[in-house]
């Protein structure tokens, strides 16, 4: 019979065996449905409702310490980016930590700018703490990982990394594609930094796309991107060196958006207008994108659902309801806005 009185406790926090006496249930199947643990999933529809209804009305917050103690579980993760608060990883980020916290699991960040011995030791720190597994953003994983492991632009084969990688043939197909049916034969390229795990992989998708519809790619007109800065001051000095060589060019595909809207600035400065007089296609769709002058066509990663899958895929294997799988496809999207239109002249 369920109780008409709502419960208390010593100090005014409700507890869950409260809640349970309350509706009269167990505490193993309220448990269950506010861990959102695989036996939830046994559990009537009604019932879950009812469980999670009463939580909301009784105001029940649950203790996080003393369910780790329980458990001999820390319901935490480590997230290992290459640098903190870029608009690339932080997307990714809001997208991992949307799925934990609906989940009731916290992370914890680190960034090591591509420094091994950093990596190295945040690794170490994390682990440490009791976090149960990794997800990485833009970092090489060389090595097999001790906890399940997640890379986002992950491109090594190792064993206990699920990697989460962007079809990249793809992606160079609709961007270099768009810029052909326009008209562009002249296309310049900012390459990605060594250190960036999705470069080589892009680049070599570039290539073959490239030589696959008929875009001579001239190695004057190819500009490497260096440095880890993550604003547009990352493309503006390499925009300008293209300009400097003075081979014409009438579009250029940047490694970024980033990048991207940093060498817009460089034409624009040069009396240049985007796209009358270049064309510019990005990489990513952050949401600067669409507000930069003018707005960016870009090739769309889902960075937010990038996240989420990340975040899944790792608690799957943390409470042992996936086996592993060693890589997950994401499909691009191009987004056609007004920083392309047909060169002066074809």
């Amino acid at each position: 019979m369920t109780s008409t009185k709502a419960p208390h406790s010593k100090g005014g926090a409700v507890t869950l065996k409260a809640v349970a006496k309350h509706l009269g249930l167990t505490p193993g199947t309220v448990s269950a449905v506010l861990n959102n643990s695989s036996a939830a999933r046994s559990i009537p529809e009604h019932t879950r409702k009812r469980i999670l209804a009463a939580a909301r009305e009784l105001n029940y917050r649950p203790n996080f310490l003393a369910r780790s103690l329980r458990v001999q579980r820390t319901f935490s993760v480590g997230v290992i980016t290459e640098e903190i608060g870029d608009a690339y990883g932080g997307m990714i980020v809001s997208g991992i930590e949307q799925y934990l916290s609906e989940r009731g699991f916290f992370f914890l960040t680190v960034a090591h700018r591509h420094d091994p011995r950093l990596l190295q030791t945040y690794s170490e720190m994390l682990m440490a703490r009791g976090v149960e597994g990794f997800i990485t953003i833009d970092t090489s994983v060389a090595e097999q990982p001790l906890l399940p492991t997640i890379a986002v632009a992950g491109h090594e084969k190792v064993e206990n990394v699920t990697n989460i990688v962007l079809d990249h043939r793809r992606a160079a197909q609709l961007a270099l594609h768009h810029l052909k049916q326009l008209g562009h034969q002249r296309v310049a390229f900012l390459r990605g930094q060594a250190k960036s795990s999705d470069s080589t992989a892009r680049w070599e998708a570039i290539e073959e796309v490239a030589r696959e519809i008929g875009i001579r790619i001239q190695p004057e007109l190819v500009v490497q991107l260096e440095g880890i800065d993550s604003t547009p001051e990352l493309g503006y000095p390499y925009g300008k060196q293209l300009l400097e060589r003075k081979i014409p060019f009438t579009a250029l595909f940047a490694y970024n958006d980033i990048s991207a809207i940093g060498a817009m600035r460089a034409f624009q400065e040069a009396g240049l207008t985007v796209p009358h007089d270049i064309s510019v296609v990005g990489f990513d769709d952050i949401s600067l994108a669409s507000f930069s002058i003018p707005p960016l066509t870009t090739v769309r990663q889902p960075l937010l659902k990038m996240g989420r899958i990340a975040a899944q895929t790792l608690l799957d294997r943390i409470e042992e309801r996936a086996s592993f799988v060693p890589e997950i496809a994401i499909e691009p999207e191009l987004v056609v806005r007004k920083s392309t239109a047909p060169p002066k002249c074809t």
